[in-house]
């Protein structure tokens, strides 16, 4: 399995232009945000550190969209290998089907992992560049975990939707589709709070929404503290629930841990149906 996820990988780095265009999304998020939204969001946030702040929120956004992306484009593999015909060589070959699923799901968990990790260290690089602070040991820890937590869910979820896909074209349509709405579904382009209802109750439902809402909790942790040092801490509450810190259900906050087994439910939900729509060909 682990050989063939490797085979995986260096098919998916080899190509420059897929590993660039399953970034395309939070690229345009990032040139938007720096050359547009950061004064916008900022002008009006009367209070200390508001760049921090803003950027904080802003950064573990677009690592909870990168575990999505990243993870649909190193599917594709799966795609290029039914087209090209070499999935049916690979059925006829001496190998368990069982070996050849997990290695694609490996590798597109692989994929996450580590372009998400990298985009961590940018936008850690990116938050200190602008006057913000770096995250203490803990709360880098914390945000490595999540992004295997979240990659994991990811690559289970778009594993078994690219089960479904037989052409390049389909495949073309289904990132599109993918980068555009989880950037609207985890809250980057129009913050939670200022949604409609509906909407909002929708976001919620979206299971990597919660990635979302965890990498801020850890982000957000000190700039929060600074910003609203000596505010009453319903102001402070209700900051976080408009840019989706945290998710309340009815009267209620959502904690931390019903997210955490959200995204391993999803895990493990779509990682046994991708393996079930896979081994039925």
């Amino acid at each position: 399995m682990i050989a063939f996820a490797v085979r995986n990988l260096k098919l998916h780095f080899r190509d420059r232009a897929a590993v660039f265009f399953s970034l395309l999304a939070v690229l345009i998020t990032i040139g938007l945000y720096v050359g547009f939204l950061a004064g916008t969001l900022t002008q009006d946030l009367q209070v200390p550190g508001a760049r921090f702040l803003m950027d904080s929120w802003m950064m573990a956004g677009l690592l909870a969209v990168t575990t999505v992306t990243t993870t649909l484009g190193a599917a594709g593999v799966l795609v290029e290998d039914r087209v090209k015909g070499a999935a049916k060589d690979f059925h006829c070959a001496p190998i368990r089907r069982s070996t050849i699923v997990g290695g694609y799901l490996l590798s597109a968990v692989a994929v996450g992992v580590l372009m998400s990790s990298g985009a961590f260290l940018a936008a850690e690089a990116y938050i200190l560049a602008n006057g913000g602070k770096l995250l203490p040991w803990g709360g880098i820890f914390k945000v490595l975990g999540l992004l295997v937590l979240s990659s994991t869910a990811s690559g289970a979820l778009v594993s078994f939707v690219i089960s479904f896909l037989r052409t390049l074209n389909a495949f073309a349509v289904a990132s599109t589709v993918v980068g555009t709405l989880s950037g609207f579904l985890m809250g980057i382009y129009v913050p939670v709070g200022l949604l409609p209802s509906g909407v909002q109750a929708a976001i919620k439902f979206f299971p990597l929404a919660h990635a979302a809402v965890l990498l801020r909790q850890v982000f957000l942790e000190v700039p929060l503290a600074e910003a609203f040092a000596g505010a009453p801490s319903e102001v402070a509450l209700r900051f976080q629930r408009e840019l989706g810190v945290v998710f309340t259900w009815g009267e209620g906050l959502i904690s931390s841990a019903v997210s955490v087994g959200v995204l391993a439910g999803t895990a493990a939900l779509f990682f046994s149906l991708a393996v079930w729509r896979m081994l039925k060909e």
